[in-house]
C-alpha cells in the first residue's frame, strides 16, 4: 500500500504528490530553447516560386500563414498554399525568408504561428525603448500614433513579444501608439529568482509598469492586446480600480480564463487524465509546496478565475479563440460570452492556440478593427 500523506483535510498518496508536483515544475519552468522538430525534406523551384517539402503533420497541413524558424538561423514565410507529395509529405509555398538565409535541404526547422520576427517584417516603424521595473529592465518596442490613445500588446508563456506583432499592424492601422513589451522570466525579460513563471501573477506587474509609461507620455485610453496568458495578464490589469476609465477595450487571443480548468486541458493534451491537473494546484497556490516547486511565492490562482469573477469584469472585450485549441479551452471563452454578453464578445475561428490569425488574417484584423471602432476606442 502506498504511503499516504496528509495535506489540508484529505489524504494523498505520495506517488499522487509526485504526479502534482511534476506538473507544477513543468507548468512553471523557465523559458528553455525552440525546439526543431521538423526537417526540411526537399526544396522545390517552379517558374519564380519555391516550395519547401515537410513532413506531413497537423501543423503543416493547417489552412492559412505560417512561419518556419531554422536552427542555424533565420526564417521562412509561407502561404496557405499547399500541395500533396505522396502520403507522407506535404509542400508549402514560400513567400518570403529572411534576408541572409540560404535554406538547404536537410535544415531543421520549427514550426510556428509567429509570423513576424520584427516590426520590420511587419511593415511596423518602431523604436527601441526599455520599461524600468522591480524586475529590472524590459526591453519593448514602440511604435508611435495617437498620442493619446495607446495599445500594449502582451505576449503569452513561453511565447515572445514578436508573437505580438499580428495585432501591433491593426492597432497602428488605426492610428494608436503601441507598446510591445515583455516582462520577467522570459527569453527577453530580466531573470529572477529561479527563473520560473508565476502564470501571471507577478509578471503582471511588469506590464503595470508599461502602463504608467504610456500615461506619463500623454496616454488617456488603452486598449490591451493580450494573447494566452497574456490575456490573463490584461485581465488582472483592467480589474485595478486605478485603471478604470483608463483601459477601455480588451483584445484576447486565446485567454487564459481559468488557469485550473487550463492545466486539466494541458494534462488531456499530453496524454494524463485531465483530473491529475487538479493535483498540481496546492504546489503552485499553498505556500510551502510552492517553495518546493520553485516559486518565491505561492500564486493565488483564484484571482484568475473569470467564470467566478464574471459579475466583477467591467471592461468590454472581444475575445477571438480557436475551435481546435486544446491548450486553452474555448468553452471557457463560450461561457464567458454567455454569462456576460452585455461586455463581451466572441469569434471563433477554426484554428488551435493563439493561431486564429494565422488561419484567417484578413477576417482577424476586421474583426479587431471593426469591434475596436464600434467601442470608439480609436
Amino acid at each position: 500500500m502506498k504511503r499516504a500523506i496528509a495535506l489540508g483535510t484529505g489524504l494523498l498518496t505520495a506517488s499522487a504528490l509526485g504526479t502534482g508536483w511534476t506538473i507544477a515544475r513543468r507548468l512553471t519552468a523557465p523559458v528553455g530553447p525552440r525546439i526543431f522538430d521538423l526537417t526540411i525534406r526537399d526544396i522545390e523551384h517552379d517558374d519564380g516560386t519555391q516550395r519547401v517539402v515537410l513532413d506531413r503533420t497537423p501543423q503543416t497541413t493547417a489552412d492559412g500563414i505560417y512561419n518556419l524558424w531554422i536552427e542555424h538561423g533565420g526564417w521562412v514565410q509561407l502561404s496557405a498554399d499547399a500541395s500533396d507529395r505522396g502520403p507522407g509529405r506535404i509542400a508549402r509555398t514560400v513567400v518570403g525568408t529572411s534576408p541572409t538565409l540560404t535554406l538547404r535541404v536537410g535544415d531543421r526547422a520549427s514550426w510556428s504561428g509567429i509570423y513576424y520576427a520584427t516590426p520590420a517584417d511587419a511593415g511596423l516603424n518602431a523604436r527601441d525603448i526599455t520599461i524600468t521595473t522591480t524586475a529590472g529592465p524590459c526591453p519593448a518596442w514602440r511604435i508611435d500614433g495617437d498620442p493619446s490613445t495607446w495599445a500594449i500588446h502582451i505576449h503569452g508563456l513561453g511565447s515572445t513579444r514578436a508573437g505580438t506583432l499580428r495585432g501591433a499592424q491593426v492597432a497602428t492601422e488605426l492610428g494608436y501608439t503601441s507598446l510591445v513589451v515583455t516582462y520577467r522570466n522570459t527569453t527577453e525579460g530580466p531573470c529572477v529568482g529561479t527563473g520560473r513563471s508565476t502564470l501571471g501573477h507577478t509578471e503582471t506587474a511588469d506590464v503595470d509598469e508599461a502602463i504608467g509609461y504610456a500615461v506619463r507620455r500623454g496616454a488617456e485610453r488603452i486598449a490591451l492586446f493580450g494573447w494566452s496568458m497574456g490575456a490573463a495578464i490584461a485581465l488582472q490589469l483592467a480589474d485595478r480600480p486605478r485603471h478604470h476609465g483608463l483601459i477601455t477595450a480588451l483584445v484576447l487571443d486565446s485567454p487564459v480564463l481559468d488557469w485550473t480548468e487550463t492545466i486539466k486541458a494541458n494534462c488531456a493534451r499530453s496524454g494524463l487524465p485531465g483530473g491529475a491537473g487538479l493535483l498540481a494546484i496546492p504546489w503552485l497556490s499553498a505556500g510551502p509546496l510552492a517553495s518546493m516547486v520553485g516559486l518565491s511565492k505561492p500564486i493565488p490562482l483564484g484571482q484568475f478565475d473569470w467564470i467566478a469573477r464574471t459579475a466583477q469584469l467591467t471592461t468590454p472585450m472581444l475575445i477571438l479563440h480557436g475551435m481546435r485549441d486544446s491548450p486553452a479551452p474555448i468553452w471557457l471563452s463560450q461561457a464567458l460570452r454567455d454569462l456576460r454578453h452585455d461586455i463581451v464578445t466572441l469569434e471563433t475561428f477554426d484554428a488551435d492556440h493563439t493561431l486564429a490569425w494565422n488561419s484567417d488574417p484578413e477576417r482577424w484584423r476586421a474583426d479587431v478593427s471593426g469591434w475596436l471602432t464600434s467601442q470608439s476606442v480609436s
